[in-house]
């Protein structure tokens, strides 16, 4: 029987092909299932932090105009979004009750002025004659008794008293001429302010009864070209940032859905001490203050508010992402992967925090400022140890950590 050789000639062949393309596999599937990383650059600029919240525009002051008598509305002058000036008329009740009330009033004082001339007659009737007796009794006592002085003193007397009730008549005609006068006067609605008409709550031929309850006739908003305020709800946890941002004098920015794209600003106006709990939710309400010259806020609309707190310059800054980002244990590097063991080292402190004193949650918090991010090195992650500061949207401020400007950071895996 022959030797196959050929067999064993092909076997060595194929033993040492296989041998040679072993590496060249090896690398290349490692290769080909190697992670791609997505990075993104460090950079240089500014950063702006802010407190971001909505809020409702409202005028600064509201006027509401009622009324105080009754009947049915025979005019209406003004209508919504009319701009009316102090004491503009701006509506008329059926003044038929009011003036007949006035005329008889009128009627009243008169007879009370007259009632006063006829009592005025008399007592310079008695005066003349007590004055008469006393010439008669000076001049012989026996003419005169002394019950007939008597008579004559006290009836002077009671008509002084009736001439001062009837003094104090004329005076209660005249007030309740004057209240008539008055209720009459109440007829006609005007404004108390100059200001645009927000809002009309009645119309031609509608009955208003005053008696039980002021009606609402308009709403009227002062100075509404002149400023507007947004009132915005801010968590407790923000409202010390509010408030160094206010005495700081920062800029609020604010955008409208009624203009996409356009940008408007104010200041903080107040931020007050009225807090709201609303599922173990505390918030206070913060007033910003902004001109309306165009006319461009209403009533009622809805702001979508930034609060900038505070604003560093041309710092290193770190991207977001950055800080988002958690690798695989795979893809990082040996002596940083206890980083990835121990990553809930700090769970029992977090559940414990609450017992914490004061000294120590303050502590924990500035701890929470150091945080890694990962650069690449070679095949691996490497991980570097960072302490941040003032963050916005986009990025984070980088206190301390050897990181350069220009140098990429991991932020994910293509």
């Amino acid at each position: 029987m022959k030797f196959p050789w050929k067999t064993v000639l092909f076997l060595c062949l194929l033993t040492a092909g296989t041998a040679a393309a072993y590496q060249p596999a090896v690398k290349y599937w490692k290769d080909r299932n190697r992670p791609t990383f997505r990075t993104k650059i460090v950079t240089t600029g500014d950063i702006a932090s802010a407190v971001n919240s909505t809020g409702t525009v409202k005028p600064v002051l509201s006027v509401h105009v009622g009324s105080f008598v009754s009947g049915p509305i025979t005019q209406l002058h003004v209508d919504y979004n009319d701009e009316v000036k102090e004491g503009e008329l701006l509506a008329e009740i059926d003044p038929r009750i009011y003036k007949a009330g006035v005329e008889r009033d009128e009627a009243g004082l008169a007879t009370r002025k007259a009632d006063l001339l006829r009592v005025k007659a008399r007592l310079q009737n008695a005066i003349n004659d007590e004055q008469r007796a006393l010439g008669l009794r000076s001049d012989n006592p026996d003419f005169i008794s002394g019950t007939e002085m008597d008579r004559y003193r006290f009836a002077r007397i009671a008509l002084e008293a009736e001439l001062e009730v009837s003094e104090a008549s004329i005076k209660q005609a005249q007030a309740t001429l004057n209240n008539s006068l008055a209720n009459l006067n109440y007829t006609k609605i005007t404004s108390p302010v100059d200001g645009i008409v927000i809002d009309r709550k009645i119309d031609p031929g509608q009955t208003l009864a005053a008696q039980f309850q002021t009606p609402e006739l308009f709403i009227i908003a002062p100075e509404m070209r002149k400023e507007m305020h947004i009132f915005a709800s801010v968590d407790e946890a923000d409202i010390g940032l509010i408030r160094k941002a206010k005495e700081a004098g920062e800029q609020v920015e604010f955008t409208i859905d009624a203009y996409p794209g356009e940008l408007f600003k104010g200041v903080i106006y107040q931020i007050r001490l009225s807090s709201t709990t609303t599922q173990n939710v505390v918030t206070y309400p913060v007033v910003v203050s902004t001109s309306n010259e165009e006319l461009k806020l209403l009533p009622g609309m809805t702001a979508d508010i930034s609060f900038r707190v505070e604003e560093h310059k041309e710092v290193t800054r770190i991207p977001n992402a950055a800080l988002r980002y958690y690798p695989k244990r795979e893809h990082v590097r040996e002596e940083d992967r206890k980083l990835l063991d121990g990553v809930d080292s700090s769970k029992d402190d977090r559940q414990n925090a609450e017992s914490q004193p004061a000294d120590a949650k303050a502590k924990a918090s500035k701890k929470n400022r150091k945080r890694h991010v990962w650069m690449k090195e070679g095949e691996f992650l490497k991980a570097i140890e960072i302490e941040t500061g003032l963050s916005d949207y986009q990025y984070t401020e980088l206190i301390s950590g050897e990181i350069k400007p220009e140098q990429e950071l991991v932020i994910g895996v293509k």
